[in-house]
């Protein structure tokens, strides 16, 4: 089957609180500036934390000079989970001179484990440290686990040059600065940001706080506070942020170009206030299924290779790994390569040892890298002398088994605790449960009863049987072509069906199934591309089963289209791409 191809996208949360410059004269003693709309921050006070699973611990604080500018003597280290970062309250805003302290200000910046030789502060570095910590911020203090904060202070230089208080590299790139609308999301947010730092106009904050008040919960009454509500609810009615640039920064009579002070800004108001990168490098190239290991980084089988002319009939990618940040950490254009890697699919799965284990179409054969990329599997990858076809979705159970699924064959394959010499073919085709109730199998799941699901393409049910007696086989209604499942902590089981669920869907269905009959699953993947190209907005379906395999209140979902709501009881909403299920 084939999958969404195009580059790798983070997506990351914003929120706001003052960005602090700093450089360390020594190993406890930081300096810095503050400022807001360019211009310094003049008696604001500032603050050093130290960030953990702990409550965060205060290290320092001081005053701003008249210039902005501060000096934090710390009188202990931080341990070594710690990660820094600063806030800076209140204070006179020298952009607009005469103004007096403004008790709205709330700045932030997020400085990682250790602090840069030199730092400048300001609302884009505040946007950068709320956006990216939006769910460990609960108001001025950061929490949480170790991992967590690190990666989370990582992506910060993707958006913000710490030193210099201007743009970071990744979100000027090609990738980014002319492929997604994230430098102008971004410095519309601190332009915003900005007026009610500088009080641009008398009712700037007030303006800026009904601007930023969620949908539940009162109004926010600083611009940390204010940027955390538009991280965390980022959708909620985004024209009304938009619309303060007009109303802070009209365009003067006779001018072209707004009086703001960070451009580009946007033209028209966004459906959510999202940050998106783009990541490439690495050999990535129409990446198929993606996994995260222990630290967070991320590897995906790629469908083919950079440079080659991609085509079904040629399967031949390699495999690719991002670092949390997203820089790429496998070579530039080969990516990683070797043990049978040839042409990535929808299987990927990373085990207890941070081994990587990717399935391949070009050489119909499973291939497991350790965490640095070397194989561990022979040349030709594990192919049980050639008895595999096209594979496709593979698992490792928290029992520290390994299922892999082969879609051309329908197969299902068994490594006892990710022994790869213990390996073997558990069925195949119609020789015995859970086989035959495959077709063309892609993906799979195991539950928290310890129970596996299986997406069938080429059928309109899932297949689930006990890990533990793979024979004792069942099957639950759903949509058409199923790609895509997943489970939820509460045992739902997610999955996407790319006809979607009506009559059109089981024509679709009818068709790709004889293909795959006459053709093999390889031909009939091409009428699935070419019908699946054609298709509309709406046309698949989500399914969502409760743990026992009866259908969700609402399910069959299929987004903005439908009209249905989601079952739960008085407040039931809309159902929208975004809903949340009730506890069952």
């Amino acid at each position: 089957m084939k999958h969404a191809r195009g580059l790798w996208l983070i997506l990351l949360a914003l929120g706001t609180m003052m960005v602090v410059a700093i450089a360390p004269a020594s190993a406890q003693q930081l300096e810095g500036q503050v400022l807001g709309a360019g211009a310094p921050i003049a008696n604001a006070t500032v603050t050093l934390w130290a960030a953990s699973a702990d409550a965060p611990k205060q290290l320092a604080r001081t005053e701003s000079d008249a210039d902005g500018r501060f000096t934090l003597n710390s009188a202990q280290a931080p341990s070594g989970d710690s990660n820094l970062y600063l806030v800076a309250t209140g204070g006179e805003p020298t952009a607009n001179k005469g103004s007096g302290n403004n008790p709205a200000i709330a700045l932030m910046a997020a400085v990682g484990p250790t602090v840069p030789a030199k730092v400048t502060i300001n609302e884009m570095t505040t946007i950068a440290s709320v956006w990216t910590h939006a769910q460990f911020l609960d108001g001025a203090a950061i929490k949480g686990h170790a991992l967590g904060l690190r990666i989370a202070a990582g992506n910060v230089p993707n958006f913000v040059d710490l030193e210099t208080g201007g743009w970071g590299g990744p979100i000027q790139d090609p990738l980014n600065s002319g492929q997604t609308p994230t430098m102008a999301n971004f410095a519309t947010l601190a332009d915003v940001l900005s007026g009610c730092v500088t009080t641009v106009t008398p009712d700037a904050c007030s303006k800026l706080f009904a601007a930023a008040t969620p949908q539940q919960g009162g109004a926010p009454t600083d611009t940390l506070a204010a940027a955390e509500n538009v991280a965390r609810y980022p959708w909620y009615q985004p024209n009304r942020l938009f619309a303060l640039l007009d109303a802070f920064y009209p365009v003067p009579e006779g001018k072209n170009l707004r009086p703001v002070p960070y451009m580009p800004y946007l033209n028209l108001s966004p459906s959510a206030w999202v940050l998106p990168l783009k990541f490439d490098g690495g050999g990535y190239r129409a990446g198929g299924k993606a996994m995260f290991d222990s630290e967070g980084n991320l590897w995906v089988g790629d469908n083919f290779s950079v440079g080659w002319q991609a085509s079904d009939a040629l399967w031949q990618g390699s495999a690719t790994k991002f670092a949390p940040n997203g820089r790429a950490l496998s070579p530039i254009t080969t990516g990683f390569t070797g043990g049978g890697m040839e042409g990535g699919t929808f299987g990927a799965a990373v085990d207890a040892k941070d081994n990587a284990w990717l399935t391949n179409y070009g050489s119909k054969s499973i291939t497991v890298f350790d965490k640095n990329g070397k194989p561990l599997t022979p040349p030709e990858g594990i192919t049980f002398d050639g008895k595999l076809g096209l594979m496709q979705g593979v698992i490792v159970a928290p029992s520290g088994d390994v299922w892999v699924l082969g879609v051309e064959k329908s197969q299902l394959v068994y490594f006892p605790k990710g022994d790869l010499a213990a390996g073997r073919i558990v069925c195949e085709g119609d020789s015995a449960e859970p086989c035959k109730s495959f077709k063309a199998p892609f993906f799979l799941a195991i539950d928290q009863q310890d129970r596996i699901w299986v997406s069938n393409s080429a059928l309109d049910h899932v297949t689930r049987f006990p890990a533990a007696d793979p024979t004792k086989a069942e099957k639950f209604k759903t949509g058409f072509n199923n790609s895509g499942l997943a489970i939820d902590s509460l045992g739902n089981v997610w999955i996407t069906e790319r006809f979607g669920s009506g009559l059109l869907g089981m024509a679709h269905l009818f068709d790709f199934d004889a293909r795959v009959k006459l053709e093999g699953v390889a031909k009939a993947s091409d009428y699935l591309t070419k019908t699946m190209s054609e298709q509309e907005g709406g046309s698949g379906s989500v399914t969502v089963l409760r743990p026992d395999g009866t259908p969700y209140p609402g399910s069959p979902l299929q987004g903005r289209r439908s009209s249905r709501s989601m079952g739960c009881g008085r407040g039931r909403q809309r159902q929208r791409l975004d809903f949340q299920l009730c506890d069952a």
